[in-house]
């Protein structure tokens, strides 16, 4: 495990780690990783020579009996004692602006670059600051600068942090870990360097700003500048910002560049600011009425005081008094502020004509122009802008469609509508959620001004949007939308001269929008005639959602938890639709998606299309034909995937939908050129890493609902996971909620509808290595099976048994070789997929295993994979060590996942902080396993308890675990001594426990 650290020195920023494998001399770090180390992790970011730059910095670190406290668990225990601090060497890479940009970039939204490589708290906080630094860039809250550095000078643009941009840099300033200014070039000190939090995020957030604003091409140099500001104008937008000129001529261009900055920065620093308060005319007065912007002084101790500019004029009264703070010159700052104020607004220019000016007078079209564009700059720049209430600062309020359709006559479908059904429908034109009469709207249209007066309140109107709706409102009478359209409508996507409000309708027609947005319960439909399980209340709603949505040919994701019993519903609504169907799911899910078709659905005819020798061609044809339902994965979908798009399934099902979020992959690409009357997606994710992952999600559901993939970046990508814009989200989700069902085991209706203790078998395939290293043990058994007997047979069959499970697990449990473990087993792929869901949802695991070896390679798997710390119980742990990872993982909320050995951690404890159990091996006894279930599920547990039983198809593990389901009423005669009663069987019994059926139980594309 490598925890990477970042800490600033003069602007840059060094990267630095700690690495639990390190094993670095005094005066180094023991957990100092080394610059190569550093370079490896950093190069898809980073320049090559990267490592060749590196050098020794000096860290001051908690530390005790001289050795430094390790920053996380992940890398170790820490020693008990009093940490005292203590210089420590690392080594640092610095990185340049551009490598800044890359690293920080990369570090967005993550807890871990990549698996085994996990971000400190320092790193974090930089990708934060990054993030900061890109929103004051795309809002141009920059100024252009110089700046010196060792006797040269640079153009730089600088950050202007006002209003809320200084309370955001006040809260990171105050949140900055210690280790971000914890190392020093300086040798000799023995002390921590002495750097402000504040001076430190100003230089960074300064060369982070300066680096993101630059264009990625230069301009064109000419031979010669016409004077020191064209090369400085020109500096400022190429890679390279040096300024060549005279020592002296570069000092005075820079006093002079200062002058001009001075009274901006001096502004932001002054106990009051400059603020201009606008104010409408009363309610009784004409329209035509000028309205009157005020000068005042807010105080930046106190925003709630404001001191009128005529007291800073006259110094006299109570009022003047509270400006009397001393160094500060109420009449010197108040014109100096207004001087500054006048470049961006020309009537505070009027104004100063006056000896003691006090405020304007703006017309009507003024006022618009103050509002929309004069505010806005004036904030920018540092000054403080008060507009009336109804004013919200982000944009116009919005006229809004209002639809409400008439009920068709029926046309003979199973609800009376058909997508093409044509629908009459009304038009009305809403304001902030008030309908404007006809004539009202003709009123305002024909004013032709952007501010009007509306039922006693001012209200900005866009002109251009006001004529369409009102072209469209006196057009719409005797047309038509087919249902198709008017869903779209209802959704927020359609043909509207303005944005949709609402969309209702009469009779059948409204109660089908009514469901469709939530407002309406759906009915309940009976469970479909060949379903031979129970669908509980819960799954009853979901099919019945999955049902009204796919008859209306739209797309849904059904998104609930892990554990809700998605398959069951999907079943029941692939038992009610005409052949074929396609089921599409991850390589590690496809025998048990077989085993769950056959459990509730033994009358579907199902085709597994998979493996080396699946059909082709006509073969495939033919088959299809003969089939309800085609069964394959993601591995095979962007390989056959021009095949299978030349049919036209009933319906298509994606499991693990989250497997498309990347809308490049070709198995995403092949996903969507599929072609179905409906598309059903599956995820307990639906949004794995950001906003993002919707749109590919839908643009296979329900193509074209969130637009173009750029348009979908400009609208809402930007805005919600880069700007926090909650009108945008509020709009994605209208759009996007009607077509997901998320449900949480967390929520009590749905508890509510659950059993205590939900089991389920997750068959996992072999890979190509795991099933050769198995036929070469079963050749081995084979040989000298013939000539064994008693004890000696009895020895070879349970050794030949623990090689098999060993195979199973991992071909690395198996070898003992200490070789790497990912892409090796089906087992520990399934076991990552479940881990991914686990970490989404908050919840935490036991993960049993019967071989403490295997349990220390899932530590260190499950650790370097998703930089958490993972706790591991076996026998060799003693019972003070025992209780304190008990207490760890029931306490903290950081430890997600405990690995602990079926003996040692199979009773006696108390983990009812897991929600899941997962048996990555068996000891095929059923009491035994429940023992260790019950470890999470027991007096205590709040949450119901999902128990995950892994089991290799296709192996002896499917074949025993068949066996004891079988006769489970009277497993304890069965197995009751454990894995003796194998011993007993004849030596054609065993060679048919034990064969590999290498058809199911190889992973696809191998072997």
């Amino acid at each position: 495990m490598l925890i990477l650290h970042a800490s600033e020195e003069q602007g840059s920023l060094l990267i630095w780690g700690e690495q639990s494998e390190a094993t670095a001399k005094a005066p180094l770090s023991p957990y100092d990783p080394g610059a190569k180390r550093l370079a490896e992790v950093l190069r898809p970011y980073t320049s090559a020579s990267l490592v060749r730059s590196a050098w020794t910095a000096h860290a001051f670190l908690p530390t005790v009996n001289g050795r430094p406290l390790p920053s996380s668990p992940l890398l170790g225990e820490a020693p008990e004692g009093l940490p005292t601090l203590a210089r420590w060497q690392v080594t640092a890479l610095p990185l340049d602006e551009a490598e800044m940009v890359g690293v920080l970039a990369a570090c967005q939204d993550k807890e871990a670059l990549e698996p085994g490589v996990r971000l400190g708290a320092s790193l974090a906080y930089w990708a934060a600051v990054f993030r900061f630094a890109t929103a004051l860039t795309l809002r141009q809250q920059l100024i252009p600068g110089i700046v010196e550095d060792k006797g040269e000078w640079f153009a730089q643009w600088q950050p202007v942090f006002a209003g809320e941009d200084a309370r955001r840099f006040a809260a990171l300033a105050k949140a900055m870990p210690g280790v971000c200014r914890a190392l020093t070039q300086i040798t000799q000190s023995s002390e921590p360097p002495q750097k402000p939090a504040s001076a430190v995020l100003e230089r960074v957030l300064t060369r982070l700003c300066d680096t993101l604003v630059r264009p990625t091409s230069s301009p064109k140099k000419p031979r010669e500048f016409a004077s020191l500001h064209h090369q400085w104008l020109h500096a400022l937008q190429a890679s390279d910002s040096q300024l060549k000129a005279e020592t002296k001529a570069l000092s005075e261009f820079a006093a002079t560049i200062h002058s001009w900055q001075r009274p901006l920065f001096l502004s932001l620093a002054a106990p009051f600011r400059l603020c201009l308060r606008l104010e409408e005319p009363a309610t009784d007065m004409p329209e035509s009425t000028a309205w009157q912007v005020h000068y005042l002084l807010q105080s930046a101790a106190d925003p709630s005081l404001f001191v009128p500019a005529e007291a800073a004029w006259s110094g006299k009264g109570a009022l003047a008094s509270l400006l009397r703070v001393p160094g500060f010159r109420p009449r010197e700052f108040l014109l100096t502020a207004l001087g500054e104020a006048s470049r961006i607004c020309p009537e505070v220019s009027q104004s100063l004509k006056a000896p003691t000016a006090t405020g304007f007078m703006l017309s009507l079209a003024g006022v618009h122009v103050f509002l929309t564009e004069r505010a806005a700059l004036l904030e920018q720049t540092g000054f403080v802008v008060q507009l009336p209430g109804w004013w919200t600062g982000k944009s116009r309020p919005k006229l809004a469609s209002r639809v409400t359709a008439k009920n068709p006559k029926m046309q003979g479908s199973k609800s009376g509508l058909t997508l093409e059904s044509l629908v009459e429908f009304d038009y009305e034109v809403a304001l902030e959620g008030e309908p404007l009469t006809l004539k009202e709207l003709e009123r305002l249209a024909k004013a032709k001004q952007p501010l009007v007066r509306l039922r006693g309140k001012w209200v900005q109107l866009d002109q251009e949007e006001l004529q369409k709706a009102l072209a469209f409102w006196k057009k719409q009478d005797g047309k038509a939308l087919s249902l198709k359209d008017l869903i779209r409508l209802s959704l927020g996507v359609g043909e509207m001269p303005i944005g949709v409000e609402s969309v209702s309708g009469d009779g059948e027609l409204g109660a089908l929008l009514a469901r469709l947005t939530g407002e309406q319960a759906l009915e309940p439909r009976p469970t479909p005639t060949g379903f031979t399980g129970v669908l509980r209340p819960y799954q009853e709603r979901g099919y019945a959602w999955l049902r009204f949505l796919t008859d209306l040919g739209l797309g849904a994701c059904l998104a609930d938890d892990m554990g809700l019993g998605k398959s069951a519903q999907t079943i029941a609504l692939l038992l009610d639709s005409p052949k074929p169907n396609l089921i599409v799911c991850p390589t590690s899910v496809v025998g048990n998606w077989q085993r769950e078709l056959t459990r509730f659905a033994p009358s579907l005819s199902v085709l597994a299309h998979h493996g080396p020798e699946r059909a082709h061609g006509k073969a495939l044809e033919k088959a299809l034909h003969e089939s309800d339902i085609l069964l394959t994965s993601y591995a095979l979908l962007h390989r056959d995937g021009e095949e299978l798009a030349k049919y036209t399934f009933t319906g298509v099902v994606l499991d693990e939908a989250q497997n498309i979020k990347n809308p490049e992959t070709r198995q995403s690409k092949a996903a969507r050129a599929l072609n179905s009357q409906w598309r059903v997606a599956l995820s307990g994710t639906p949004v794995e890493n950001h906003v993002g992952d919707l749109w590919a999600l839908f643009e296979f559901l329900n193509p074209g609902l969130l637009g173009s993939e750029r348009t979908f970046k400009k609208e809402f990508y930007v805005p919600i996971q880069q700007e926090r814009d909650e009108d945008a989200a509020a709009k994605l989700k209208k759009r996007t909620g009607p077509l997901i069902l998320r449900r949480m085991k967390t929520d009590k209706s749905i508890i509510s509808d659950l059993p205590d203790k939900i089991e389920q078998d997750e068959f996992c395939p072999l890979t190509a290595e795991q099933a050769s290293l198995y036929e070469a043990v079963l050749r081995d058994l084979e040989e000298r099976l013939e000539d064994a007997e008693g004890m000696g047979r009895r020895g070879l069959i349970l050794s030949t048994l623990m090689k098999l499970k060993q195979l199973c697990n991992h071909p690395a449990q198996f070898l003992s070789d200490g070789s790497a473990l990912a892409n090796r087993s089906g087992k520990l792929e399934r076991l990552t997929e479940l881990c991914e869901a686990l970490l989404a949802s908050g919840e935490k695991a036991l993960i049993f295993t019967q071989f403490a070896e295997m349990g220390m390679l899932l530590q260190k798997y499950l650790r370097e994979t998703f930089g958490r710390e993972v706790l591991l119980l076996h026998g060799g742990v003693q019972k003070k060590e025992r209780d304190r990872l008990v207490e760890r993982f029931q306490s903290e909320g950081r430890t997600p996942f405990f690995v602990l050995s079926l003996k040692a951690g199979g009773v006696g404890l108390n983990l009812t902080a897991a929600s899941q159990v997962i048996h990555f091996d068996r000891w095929w006894n059923p009491a035994v396993e429940d023992q260790a279930t019950d470890r999470a599920f027991r007096i205590g547990q709040v949450r119901n308890v999902l128990v995950h039983k892994f089991v290799c198809q296709g192996t002896m593990e499917e074949r025993i675990a068949a066996l004891i389901a079988s006769k489970r009423e009277v497993a304890g005669s069965v197995v009751g001594s454990g894995e003796q009663w194998l011993t007993e069987l004849s030596t054609g019994e065993l060679k048919s426990l034990f064969a590999l059926s290498r058809e199911r139980a190889i992973k696809e594309g191998e072997g």
